[in-house]
């Protein structure tokens, strides 16, 4: 499961590096905005070519706004809190200004200058170097033929409603997954057989609450890969505040939902085992056969893993998107993925009431 977050989702992909690694292959894959991408690429390839792919697109998106020969040179690198802020703003400016290259680019006219009722007038950037680099590295006739099932969420600009496409019921194309990722005004809406669609992140920035309630139940290890935390300091000043705001907003309060979501499972679990007992006279009746659709005795493993921002970091992270900190998003989500797969509990059945074990190895602490 695949949060949205722009160049933070870097991350995302060196936890799959991982992954990988360890032969632990998905046989489902859920993103949201820039997770819809990552879950693109590992749904559209053969498992021994998705790393490749993944870095592919990482390295073919992301600059660096000094020399390569600077970058190159350890003794030159920037170094320090401070140095590497400016690093970062001068990045996020770069992209701002001239954007990233196979994914999107400014419009030559600005938006209010756009004739009202056009894409041009309604978003900052063209998307559609992102078509071509999707078609460039996935397969998409492979993600149809459903060999793993494939989810990526938008919502509805006409009716407000957030909607999943899934391969179990959509004939997925380009268009759905840059629909996912259309985060409005930098991106414009996505067309889809006559309706328009923007990023699944102005609803919900998560995928938990699809895989977690999608029919029928099936026993569930899932790994979890967010990168906005929810928990965060107490802002000290505007810049902090600023970037607070965005932590919260696109967190999409994951402990809450997965909190909410062992609830509900141990309700469901208990109202199996009352079910269970009933006489035979009464499984019959139209209250039963009611309740038995809410029953469940299914398990779920919800295995986290948050990227935590590192203290250079500012508001400006998701847009950041400089090789060398797409480099340190990689490693951290592999590490991190290294880690987590070190304690064999986080991959165990449960055995608790409700059928629901979390494992997060920053909240365990282990480590």
């Amino acid at each position: 499961m695949l949060q949205g977050g722009g160049a933070l989702g870097a991350y995302q992909a060196g936890v799959y590096d991982a992954l990988a690694e360890a032969e632990i292959d998905p046989d489902w894959v859920a993103g949201i905005s820039i997770g819809a991408i990552n879950a693109a690429i590992i749904a559209g390839n053969a498992p021994d070519q998705r790393v490749a792919k993944l870095r592919a697109f990482w390295e073919g998106i992301t600059a660096n706004p000094l020399p390569d020969w600077a970058i190159a040179s350890d003794a030159l690198l920037p170094k320090g809190d401070l140095a590497r802020s400016l690093f970062s703003q001068l990045s996020a400016i770069s992209a701002t200004l001239t954007g990233a290259a196979g994914f999107f680019v400014p419009r030559q006219l600005h938006p209010w200058l756009s004739p009202a009722g056009t894409l041009e007038a309604t978003s900052f950037y063209d998307t559609r170097p992102l078509r071509t680099t999707l078609e460039r590295l996935v397969d998409f006739d492979r993600i149809n033929a459903g060999e793993t099932r494939f989810s990526v969420g938008a919502v509805n600009v006409r009716t407000g409603n957030f909607v999943y496409f899934d391969n179990t019921t959509h004939l997925i194309r380009p268009e759905h997954v840059m629909a996912s990722g259309a985060l409005p005004p930098g991106f414009p809406p996505v067309e889809i057989d006559g309706e328009f669609y923007w990023d699944g992140g102005l609803i919900s920035n998560t995928p938990l609450q699809w895989v977690v309630e999608s029919s029928p139940r099936k026993d569930t290890l899932a790994f979890q890969v967010d990168v906005w935390s929810a928990h965060g300091e107490v802002p000290r000043n505007l810049a902090e505040v600023a970037t607070r705001q965005k932590d919260i907003q696109y967190s999409s309060r994951t402990r809450a939902n997965t909190d909410q979501f062992k609830r509900e499972q141990r309700l469901r679990s208990a109202l199996g085992s009352l079910l269970s007992k009933l006489p035979p006279d009464l499984h019959e009746s139209q209250e039963a056969k009611l309740l038995s659709r809410e029953a469940d005795k299914k398990v779920y493993t919800l295995v986290h893993l948050i990227y935590r921002a590192r203290a250079h970091e500012k508001h400006s992270k998701d847009y950041e998107f400089s090789r060398l900190t797409m480099q340190e998003h990689w490693r951290d989500g592999y590490h991190d993925a290294v880690r987590t797969l070190r304690h064999p509990e986080a991959l165990e059945r449960p055995t608790t009431l409700d059928g629901v074990a979390t494992f997060d190895l920053a909240q365990e602490g282990r480590e």
